[in-house]
């Protein structure tokens, strides 16, 4: 009796070019499979295998077989053979491993037949994935969380529920063209964030690192370029263009105008407004304006940094909001200061050098500094 083919063929994981089995013609659950590969004398293989008396190499016979007996599901311990006609001209004695699916999709989740979902992927209840997505292995999607767009996230991110990840950018010069959002590994978002993909314009690409922890509310726009192991706090919010270096902090309720940047290690203060670029190691918080609240001690300190490392950058920080020197004059004294020379003060120079829209070199007040520390 032959069976549903289709039905059987379809179980293999393996896909064209690689098929090779081509029907199934009997099939007893768990005892008995008949399958059937045709071939040709025009197959390549045949050229040199062997000129004049073609015969199928060893290595695809077995590999026939392995995908036949894939279709029992190893549940028959048996060898396997191949026929020419009723007679038996190779057999083999097939020990296979099964892998077991780990994914786990709810039965209200809509997902799209040709996203991709990694081994061990969990989506809860309602969750949306669209057709273009790809979530990587061990990954987590919470209750009504809408993936759609030209999405990649790495493995063993969690997206907790609400979230709204790859959605089009809120840029009125959208036409709906081709862009996308590529997310790295073990990154956290909480509920009602919202992550949207690039526009032509821009790139076409939002792109954020690996380990990176978004709470509640944040909004990471169009284009923006976010590293690794950085923090974003409740409701903070990226225009579109912005770019966040490793390891800095933005807290709460800020925000952080588009096309600028935040330096490694930077820490924005809560619901401070950040219209130039903030800072690498810097502390930065307020609004009317923004101003620098010296070294990020406390940071660096948790990251590893030296000692040594943040008393340099102490003392290149005097010289940039302290020395009455303008910015150019600055930079090169401390160049020419041999005793800051460091990977980070480095670093720093570059940064600001390398700034489009101006840095935010305005020294908090001491009254300003006393409240901050109050607090």
């Amino acid at each position: 009796m032959t069976t549903d083919i289709p039905t059987l063929v379809n179980r293999l994981c393996y896909r064209y070019p690689s098929t090779l089995v081509d029907a199934v013609t009997e099939h007893e659950a768990g005892r008995r499979v008949v399958a059937v590969k045709n071939v040709t004398v025009n197959e390549e293989f045949f050229q040199g295998h062997f000129p004049g008396t073609p015969l199928l190499p060893a290595v695809l016979m077995l590999e026939s077989w392995s995908q036949a007996a894939a279709i029992l599901l190893l549940q028959r311990d048996d060898g396997a053979a191949a026929y020419v006609g009723d007679q038996v001209v190779a057999e083999a004695e097939l020990l296979l491993g099964i892998v077991p699916d780990r994914t786990e999709i709810d039965s209200t989740a809509l997902v799209h037949p040709n996203a991709r979902i990694g081994q061990g992927t969990v989506i809860g209840p309602h969750a949306t994935v669209g057709a273009n997505v790809t979530i990587g292995d061990n990954c987590h999607v919470g209750a009504s969380a809408v993936i759609d767009g030209w999405t990649t996230i790495g493995d063993e991110t969690r997206i907790h529920p609400f979230a709204s990840i790859g959605q089009i950018p809120q840029d009125l010069k959208f036409r709906g063209e081709p862009s996308t959002l590529v997310i790295g590994k073990r990154n956290i978002f909480r509920e009602f964030v919202t992550i949207h993909r690039g526009t032509q314009g821009g790139g076409g690409v939002t792109s954020i690192g690996d380990r990176n922890v978004f709470m509640a509310y944040v909004h990471v726009a169009h284009d923006c370029q976010v590293g690794n192991d950085t923090i974003f706090g409740n409701m903070a919010t990226l225009g579109g263009h912005v770019t966040v270096q490793d390891f800095a902090n933005i807290s709460a309720g800020s925000g952080v105008h588009q096309f600028c940047r935040v330096g490694r290690h930077a820490f924005v203060g809560g619901y401070s407004v950040v219209t130039k670029d903030a800072l690498p190691y810097a502390r930065t918080v307020g609004s009317r304006p923004a101003r620098i609240f010296g070294v990020n001690t406390i940071g660096l300190m948790r990251r590893g940094v030296s000692a040594d490392v943040v008393s340099k950058l102490k003392r290149t920080f005097r010289y940039l909001l302290q020395s009455k020197l303008n910015t150019t004059s600055a930079l090169r004294r401390i160049e020419q200061d041999r005793t800051l020379a460091c990977s980070e003060v480095t670093q720093l120079i570059e940064f600001v050098r390398t700034s489009q829209r101006g840095v935010i070199l305005r020294r908090a007040s001491r009254r300003a500094e006393e409240v901050l520390a109050d607090e």
